[in-house]
C-alpha cells in the first residue's frame, strides 16, 4: 500500500475502490514556460519551509522512557511494511536533530514544521510524563530559534500511544479526554516558545487507512470504526484548536487536510454525481464540520450514519475557526461511475491507465491540479489563510560522489510553485508553502524506498547530502 493512498477513494471512503499498482516513474512531463521565479513574486510575507513528522524521523522508538505507538506495535509484525521494514532508527532524528535543523537553515528555509510524539510524552498515553521526552522537544525548539527557524508544531502525526490502541483508540470517545490532556500539556509547556500549531495531520489518513482498510496502523477493519473514528477525529481537531487559543496568547491555530482536484473521466458527464460523491469524502468530510457546515451528507448520502455516534451538543463542538486551514496536495484524482463498490458508485481511473507523468509512486504529477484546489478551498468564506503544510514529489534518486542530480524534483517544484503563484495573485489567501520532505525518510507502509526529500540520507550511514533541489531552494530563497 502507497504512501498516500489513503487519499485514492479506497482509503476514504474504506470500501476498495481500485488505485494505481507500483510501476516505474516517467521521466518527462509538461511544464511552465522556462521563465524563472524567485520568491520575492510571493510577497514578503509569504511562509517558506520544509516538514517532517516523528515516526518518520526520529527513530530512538525504546530510548529514554519512550512508550510504544500504534507504528511502533504495527512495524514490527512481519507483511506490514514494504520489505518488512521499521521506523526503529529512521532518519536517527532524535540524535541528529542539530545537524538536521542547521540544514534546513543552510537551504534559507524560514519554518521547520515537526511533530510531536505523543508516547514520547506520556508513555502510556495520558497521566505519566516523561521528562526525558519533554525535554527532547524543548531542545529542538531552542535549536530552532538559534538558527532563526520558526518552529511550527503538529500535535498528532497518526502515532497514537499503543496504551490507548489498547482501550479503543479513537473508536473510543474518551479519546476526547485523552487528547485534550495531551494538548494542554504540550500547548502550556511549550507555548511560550511556539506560536505556530496545527491540531493534526490529515485525519483522512489515520483513520481511512488505519480503522477501515487495515493498511495503516492500527490495522484496524470496518465501516462502523470508520464512521466512530472519523467523528471523534473531527471533535478532537475543534477541541484541540480551542485549547491551543486558550493556553498559548498570540496562538496561530491551524490543522491539516489531505485534498486532490477530482476530474471526470474524459469529461463525460455521466460521471458527473460520481465524482461529486468522490468529492465529497475527498475534500468535503473533514473541513466542512468544523466550518459549521456540518458533514457533507448532500455529496453522500451514506454518511448520515455517523449521527449514530453523536452526542448531545457535538454539532456545536465540531465548530473551530482556525486561524489557518493546512492543504497537502500530491496528485489529482479521475473518477467514473461504477457498479462497485456499494454506496460509493464511483471508482477512480488510475493513473497509469491514463498515459499521463508520474512519480515513483505512480502519483500523477499534475500541477495545475494545485491551483484548482486552491480556487475550491478560496470559495469556503469561512476560511482565513492558506498555508500548503505539505508538498513534494518521489523520484528515484542516485548519490554520486556526494551529490544529487535531481532536476525533474526541481522542474516540479518550479511548476508546482508557479500554479500557487497564480491562485495568489488571483485573491486566494494562500500564504505559506512548506516542502514535503526536508530529508529523506520512512515512508510509511512504503518504507525506505521512496524518497521525498531536499537532502538525501544514507540510511546505513545516517550521512547527509543536500540534493540539487536542495540547493536550488537556496538560491531560489536567497531573493
Amino acid at each position: 500500500m502507497k504512501r498516500r493512498d489513503w487519499i485514492k477513494l479506497s482509503a476514504i471512503t474504506g470500501i476498495g475502490l481500485t488505485f494505481a499498482q507500483r510501476t516505474i516513474a516517467r521521466s518527462v512531463y509538461h511544464s511552465f514556460p522556462q521563465n524563472e521565479l524567485n520568491s520575492d513574486d510571493f510577497g514578503p510575507n509569504f511562509i517558506w519551509g520544509a516538514a517532517c513528522a516523528a515516526y518518520q524521523v526520529e527513530g530512538a522508538w525504546n530510548q529514554d522512557g519512550k512508550g510504544k505507538s500504534i507504528w511502533d506495535t504495527f512495524t514490527h509484525k512481519r507483511g506490514n511494511i514494504h520489505n518488512n521494514q521499521n521506523g526503529d532508527q529512521a532518519c536517527g532524528f532524535y540524535h541528529n536533530y542539530e545537524e538536521d535543523i542547521a540544514l534546513a537553515a543552510s537551504l534559507n528555509l524560514d519554518v521547520f514544521r515537526f511533530s510531536i510524539s505523543w508516547s514520547r510524552i506520556f508513555p502510556s498515553g495520558e497521566k505519566t510524563i516523561n521528562p526525558d521526552g519533554v525535554q527532547f522537544y524543548h531542545n529542538v525548539i531552542n535549536t530552532c530559534h538559534s538558527y532563526n527557524i520558526e518552529p511550527w508544531i503538529t500535535l498528532y502525526h497518526w502515532d497514537l500511544p499503543q496504551a490507548l490502541q489498547d482501550k479503543g483508540g479513537w473508536t473510543n470517545r474518551d479519546i476526547l479526554k485523552w487528547f485534550s490532556q495531551y494538548v494542554d500539556f504540550c500547548t502550556k509547556e511549550y507555548g511560550t516558545k511556539v506560536k505556530n500549531w496545527m491540531v493534526m495531520n490529515e485525519p483522512a489518513a489515520f483513520v481511512g487507512l488505519g480503522y477501515m482498510l487495515g493498511y495503516h496502523a492500527p490495522g484496524e477493519k470496518g465501516p462502523l470504526n470508520f464512521l466512530k473514528a472519523s467523528h471523534h477525529a473531527c471533535l478532537a481537531m475543534a477541541d484541540g484548536g480551542r485549547i491551543i487559543r486558550t493556553n498559548v496568547e498570540g496562538a496561530n491555530v491551524g490543522t491539516t487536510f489531505s485534498c486532490s482536484h477530482v476530474d471526470t473521466h474524459k469529461g463525460k458527464p455521466r460521471h458527473a454525481k460520481a465524482v461529486r460523491r468522490i468529492d465529497a469524502l475527498v475534500n468535503r468530510l473533514y473541513i466542512e464540520p468544523s466550518l459549521g457546515l456540518g458533514y457533507p451528507y448532500d455529496g453522500f448520502p451514506a454518511l448520515k450514519k455517523i449521527e449514530n455516534y453523536f452526542e448531545e451538543g457535538d454539532e456545536e463542538r465540531l465548530i473551530f475557526d482556525f486561524d489557518f486551514i493546512g492543504l497537502q496536495n500530491y496528485f489529482r484524482i479521475v473518477g467514473k461511475k461504477s457498479v462497485w463498490p456499494p454506496l460509493v458508485w464511483a471508482k477512480e481511473v488510475p493513473a497509469k491507465k491514463r498515459d499521463v507523468p508520474m512519480n515513483e509512486m505512480d502519483f500523477e504529477v499534475y500541477p495545475e491540479g494545485m491551483y484548482k484546489i486552491l480556487k475550491q478551498f478560496a470559495e469556503y468564506k469561512q476560511i482565513k489563510k492558506i498555508i500548503i503544510t505539505e508538498n513534494g514529489v518521489c523520484y528515484e534518486d542516485h548519490l554520486q560522489d556526494g551529490k544529487v542530480h535531481d532536476s525533474k524534483r526541481i522542474q516540479f517544484y518550479k511548476d508546482y510553485l508557479k500554479n500557487i503563484l497564480k491562485a495568489k495573485n488571483e485573491g486566494v489567501p494562500v500564504d505559506g508553502y512548506l516542502v514535503w520532505s526536508l530529508t529523506d525518510n520512512f515512508e510509511w507502509s512504503e518504507g525506505y524506498e521512496p524518497r521525498f526529500g531536499l537532502i538525501y540520507i544514507d540510511f546505513a550511514t545516517q550521512k547527509r547530502y543536500i540534493k540539487d533541489s536542495g540547493l536550488w531552494f537556496k538560491k531560489f530563497l536567497e531573493h
